[in-house]
């Protein structure tokens, strides 16, 4: 038995190998892909262009306008009128407006109340209310508000708060969903397509040995997967710090792949041909996607949501995954995420495997 399911295993990676329009595919995902997700993507301000309207005529406004620079900034543009300004953002020429009144240094001189309007450009909303913070950090640093109160922040695990290294580990984990479900899914479909499924039907070999050694060829290769983009790309490019187990973090995402698996199996059994496996996995795998916290954190999450995304175990995947990157978490810190995973995947690829085994 033993020397069967080897054998179709072996099979299968042949056939992938064979593939070459797959394994590039593949090795585009792992590697460029999570680079570019890695590197084109920027969660703090860069470039940002900042208009303004100045009829102070003092040098308290200027003060502030130069802290604003490169690369964050671009040199910020002077306006006539806050109706020139409007049409500046409603024309998407920047995304910042600063409107100083007439009569702001000389209230603030005096100890008077006083104000700085800002204008954004909401369409760019992460860009915009960065900038915001940016702007506020700016202007109480120059006022110097006398207050008995002094804020020391202290940044836990990315000491410098850089999000390439955050979206390079992300993107590495949904795209272990994606490949894992389509590579599972073809396996099955391409039978159909080439017409060979009657002769696996055929096959005097037990159904269940069938599809546990497709569904373990795949698995092979996505791990495979996961070392090179590891090895090159998160760690090698971006220098994602790996605090924790290497082992646990391969053992959990040898269950996620499962998982990941079992989804794949079910799709292949409803799909037709290779077209409908594309348009099913989307459908599939978005939801699991946006409720795995990987783009909006649980808790920022409706409640009805944060409770449906316990059925992702792409959740407990990301969240383990991070605690052992970042936080260098133990094994016993380790046993909620190794607990969903298994139990939700081992749910769904049970689900999987007994869809498609209806058909043989």
């Amino acid at each position: 038995m033993n020397r069967i399911f080897w054998a179709i295993v072996g099979k299968e990676l042949l056939a992938f190998i064979r593939s070459w329009q797959l394994v590039l595919v593949v090795l585009y995902s792992f590697t460029v892909n999570v680079y570019i997700s890695g590197s084109g993507i920027e969660m703090k301000p860069r470039n940002v262009a900042v208009g303004y309207v100045d009829d102070t005529g003092g040098g308290l406004s200027q003060k502030i306008l130069t802290r604003l620079h490169a690369p964050e900034f671009l040199p910020p543009q002077r306006f006539g009128s806050q109706k020139e300004l409007s049409r500046a953002i409603f024309d998407k020429e920047i995304i910042v407006g600063i409107v100083f009144d007439a009569d702001f240094e000389k209230k603030w001189r005096q100890g008077q109340k006083t104000q700085i309007n800002i204008l954004l450009d909401a369409t760019a909303a992460s860009q915009a209310y960065t900038t915001l913070g940016y702007l506020q950090n700016i202007i109480f640093d120059i006022t110097s508000p006398d207050i008995p109160v002094e804020i020391a922040s202290h940044k836990l695990f990315n000491q410098n708060a850089d999000n390439h290294t955050f979206m390079a580990l992300t993107e590495l984990l949904s795209i272990i969903t994606m490949i894992t479900v389509i590579l599972t899914a073809v396996v099955f479909v391409r039978e159909k397509e080439q017409g060979t499924w009657d002769i696996m039907l055929l096959m005097p070999v037990d159904p269940k040995l069938i599809i546990l050694a497709k569904s373990f060829s795949q698995v092979l290769i996505v791990m495979v997967g996961i070392v090179i983009s590891l090895g090159f790309i998160v760690m090698g490019i971006f220098s994602v710090p790996f605090n924790g187990s290497f082992v646990a973090f391969a053992l959990l995402s040898f269950f996620y792949v499962w998982a990941s698996a079992g989804i794949g199996l079910f799709i292949a059994a409803v799909a037709r041909d290779i077209m409908q496996v594309a348009q099913l996995s989307i459908v599939v795998m978005m939801p699991l996607i946006f409720l795995s916290g990987a783009w909006t954190p649980i808790h920022a999450m409706h409640p009805v949501l944060q409770t449906i995304s316990l059925v992702s175990p792409l959740r407990y995947y990301i969240e383990g995954t991070e605690s052992i990157f970042y936080r260098g978490s133990g094994w016993i810190d380790l046993f909620p995420y190794f607990t969903g995973v298994i139990a939700v995947g081992g749910l769904m690829y049970w689900i999987g495997f007994r869809k498609i085994g209806r058909l043989f």
